[in-house]
């Protein structure tokens, strides 16, 4: 597995840890602890090989859904008893009082440990290729009463002796030389303590925990814990609830995380915790920039950003959202855009064609953006018999003349000769 991908990005973002436990301060804790602390926390504990590392695809998931994950190695302890002490001495600094067990392999065993000796400070067991007694790891280790004074490489020797050899699934052989690489970074006093407490012997007692609190995680292919090992965990909870991964090996955090991860935040909301993502804030770039009180650059900055994503800023309005939009132009108006004047001349233009009568639906527009008079259908001869009275025919010559128009009230165009043609003239005579 290469570190090249999500663990590099995990040691970057998430720091590890290290508390001080008992009155010499000699032993320490070392630990990952990430997501909101309002949330219960669930703690993973690993197997004999391992550290806190892998379960660092669990914390990235977790945390990101808004859970509080704890991967914790305990310093070197070496009976059942004090580790259950030094365990709550480490919950007491980080001031957790209730807490979700996540434990696989010896790290089960300890969890439901824990859970006998002290009830009330678990919440829920997560279990995962874990047993109940270790009777039968005692009884295939002769040298247990050696363990502490055998040399590293020997401990180290032994412990890879009990990952099966061979071909893998890819999945599973990058799960495994991950561990044993993290296996390289414990101590001699380490491994011998992990060691000690697989084989001493112990049984798990009494837990009052209710059987609906527990989920069991196996996976059905080959891992070092025995299948009947597992099926007397399942005995112990049957009311707990089965999470069965068709593979995984020995680690499944690793080899089918998305799976466990999965099964882990089931369990999580089973028991109810929910998590409280951290919510990231929406792009609010056009909002920002329309509701500041804008000075001169900034609202040329605002144009020119409107302009490059092809948005006129004379025609420019604002939804509810902030978002710009075009405004609809007049069908019969050839780009006004383009015209030099504003909406308010525009109006006024219009305003006074229909003073003169021309209907708004012939209008046409110069290349001034000067409303002129349409070609066809203008008639204006025989004004004395018109409806128009004299003030009204004055005041629309006085507009035409400032537009260009022959001013004298006698001469007009005819809408069919392009000849003028006076007052007096009769419809005869224009025939003529």
């Amino acid at each position: 597995m290469s570190e090249a991908g999500d663990y590099v990005h995990f040691k970057a973002r998430v720091p590890l840890h290290h508390i001080p436990i008992g009155s010499s301060g000699t032993k320490h804790w070392r630990f990952y602890d990430f997501g909101p602390k309002s949330v219960p926390p669930l703690v993973c504990l690993s197997g004999v090989a391992g550290s806190a590392d892998i379960f660092y695809k669990q914390i990235l998931f977790l945390s990101a859904k808004g859970y509080r994950v704890i991967a914790a190695d305990a310093p070197a302890v070496w009976n059942h008893l004090e580790w259950v002490s030094s365990f709550e001495k480490f919950l007491d600094a980080l001031g957790v009082h209730q807490v979700h067990l996540y434990g696989t392999s010896l790290g089960g065993f300890l969890a439901q440990l824990f859970a006998q000796y002290r009830p009330r400070r678990v919440k829920s067991l997560l279990l995962s290729n874990t047993f109940v007694d270790n009777w039968d790891f005692e009884a295939i280790t002769p040298w247990a009463s050696l363990i502490s004074w055998t040399p590293e490489f020997l401990l180290k020797r032994y412990i890879l002796s009990g990952i099966r050899d061979g071909a893998q699934e890819p999945s599973i052989a990058d799960s495994i030389d991950f561990v044993v690489k993290q296996l390289e970074s414990l101590s001699r006093e380490e491994l011998a303590s992990r060691l000690t407490l697989n084989t001493l012997p112990a049984a798990v007692g009494h837990v009052t925990l209710p059987d609906a609190a527990v989920t069991i995680m196996d996976t059905n292919d080959y891992c070092a814990v025995p299948f009947f090992l597992k099926e007397k965990v399942s005995a112990r909870y049957p009311g707990g609830r089965r999470a069965l991964l068709k593979s995984g090996g020995d680690f499944p955090f690793l080899s089918r995380a998305d799976e466990v991860n999965l099964h882990a935040q089931l369990h999580l909301r089973r028991v109810g915790v929910e998590g409280q993502p951290q919510l990231t804030p929406k792009n609010s770039l056009f909002k920002e920039r329309i509701d500041k009180s804008s000075t001169g650059e900034e609202s040329l900055g605002v144009d020119k950003d409107y302009k490059k994503k092809g948005i006129g800023s004379d025609l420019r309005q604002g939804n509810v959202e902030g978002q710009p939009q075009l405004m609809f132009q007049d069908p019969m108006v050839k780009d006004r855009s383009k015209s030099s004047s504003t909406s308010e001349e525009i109006l006024e233009a219009d305003n006074n064609v229909k003073r003169k009568g021309v209907g708004g639906d012939i209008m046409q527009v110069g290349a001034e953006g000067q409303p002129q008079p349409p070609l066809k259908n203008l008639t204006f001869t025989d004004r004395s018999s018109s409806s128009f009275c004299n003030e009204e025919t004055l005041e629309k010559d006085e507009d035409f003349t400032r537009k260009g128009v022959e001013s004298n009230p006698l001469q007009h165009w005819d809408s069919e000769n392009t000849s003028p043609v006076t007052n007096g003239s009769t419809a005869g005579e224009r025939l003529n």
